[in-house]
């Protein structure tokens, strides 16, 4: 972030240690929700009030220098804004959220099939599924559950008359 200070006075912005401690937490972390930038700013800073984080992440969105999303059921996160029309993949198991280049490649990426007279001018795609590491481990989880059931199964019937297949005889 060593534009940040320019990014902030070409925005009309004054330079403070507030903001640039929430853009250096948000381009080290993107995607962070709110406690996460907080806590981040904290560090760096000594002391700063959860208020202020949310004056100056509301600041920053304001001028365009940030990007909120908030995907269904999440917190609201933040994210550098970058202006190129990207989307997000978002985990179900564990939320971590990963961006994606635009679906067709131009904003606004989706045209309604009726805009009802508005001017589109973007769409927010939001694509959800698992991330590599919770599918992996999702495998794993599967593969112990059928071995974990598998040695429990009671051990198979055999018919009157006949050996049981367990018990060998010399």
């Amino acid at each position: 972030m060593e534009h940040a200070a320019e990014d902030l006075r070409a925005a009309g912005l004054r330079v403070t240690r507030p903001r640039l401690a929430v853009l250096a937490e948000v381009a080290a972390h993107p995607h962070a929700d709110v406690e996460t930038i907080a806590t981040g700013a904290r560090a760096r800073l000594g002391s700063l009030s959860t208020q202020a984080v949310y004056d100056v992440l509301h600041a920053l969105t304001a001028a365009d220098l940030l990007r909120h999303i908030e995907p269904a059921g999440s917190p609201a996160r933040f994210e550098l804004a970058r202006g190129d029309n990207h989307h997000h993949l978002v985990c179900r198991a564990c939320h971590d959220v990963v961006d994606v280049p635009c679906a067709t490649g131009e904003a606004p990426c989706l045209q309604a099939s009726d805009d009802a007279g508005y001017l589109i001018d973007e769409a927010e795609v939001t694509y959800w599924g698992l991330c590599p590491a919770c599918l992996a481990a999702t495998a794993t989880t599967a593969a112990a559950g059928a071995t974990a059931r598998a040695a429990a199964a009671p051990p198979p019937r055999h018919r009157a008359g006949e050996s049981d297949p367990r018990i060998t005889t010399p």
